[in-house]
């Protein structure tokens, strides 16, 4: 099993791709921190995989003293994180207007939230690596649209869209992973992101298939699929894999 005797704080547990994670990491042998801001929402995890494997704790990754609490909490268990994997969502009761609805104090505001929300995430995450100086892989969860502009052609007829601060976010959390990576040299801490396409979640038909046109073969991916690579990025077998985003898509931004 690749991730025996590790342990990973998953950020967003409660989400559709991060309950996903936290099930591939508790089978691959990993205890799993599932950490959200709706601390109800991953209970149910603790009560399917039991308590030894799964520690359920809320998180907001903006508020650093929530950051630094969960920390606090794996410590009393006796237990040392060694890596980590960000699909968090923050963003504000506005968020998701097309481009020229968005206002300026939105935009910067969803920023804050999303971009900088992760960055003091990856913050704490290099410091306490480097104080303990222990292995420890963080795999944040960005987008082909942090890659590629959006394809716009696909969401014609619908009430979807891309939203600016979305894109703007995962753009520059690539790049961040980048500046971390070259500043922690000499360390035991790396980052690396995975960049999936977009994710089934009973979509329009017609939505389906539009995206499916720009694809290689199944279009959106299913939760399952994105898995795999996240998994490779927090084990041993990544251990040289250092500022790195893995784009998972079938190849829709080809």
């Amino acid at each position: 099993m690749l991730l025996q005797n590790k342990v990973i704080l998953v950020v967003g547990a409660g989400g559709l791709l991060g309950r996903e994670i936290v099930r591939s990491v508790v089978r691959e042998g990993g205890r799993v921190i599932a950490a959200d801001m709706d601390k109800a929402s991953v209970s149910g995890l603790a009560q399917e995989f039991g308590k030894k494997s799964v520690f359920p704790v809320q998180i907001d990754i903006t508020d650093n003293s929530s950051i630094e609490s969960v920390f606090d909490i794996a410590a009393e268990f006796g237990l040392k994180i060694t890596g980590a994997v960000n699909s968090a969502y923050p963003r504000n009761k506005n968020y998701g207007r097309k481009v020229l609805e968005v206002t300026y104090q939105d935009f910067c505001e969803n920023l804050s939230l999303h971009l900088g929300g992760y960055f003091l995430f990856m913050q704490f995450c290099a410091r306490y690596a480097k104080e303990k100086q222990l292995e420890f892989s963080l795999v944040n969860i960005s987008s082909i649209y942090g890659v590629i502009a959006p394809r716009f052609d696909i969401y014609a007829g619908t009430e979807m869209t891309v939203p600016v601060e979305y894109a703007a976010s995962k753009s520059a959390l690539i790049h961040l992973n980048s500046y971390f990576t070259a500043f922690t040299k000499g360390t035991r801490f790396r980052v690396n992101s995975v960049s999936p396409g977009g994710i089934f979640d009973q979509q329009d038909e017609n939505f389906l298939e539009a995206y499916r046109s720009h694809s290689r073969s199944i279009g959106m991916l299913n939760k399952e699929s994105v898995v795999g690579p996240i998994i490779f990025l927090l084990s041993d077998s990544s251990e040289y894999v250092c500022g790195q985003n893995m784009v998972v898509d079938d190849a829709f931004s080809v």
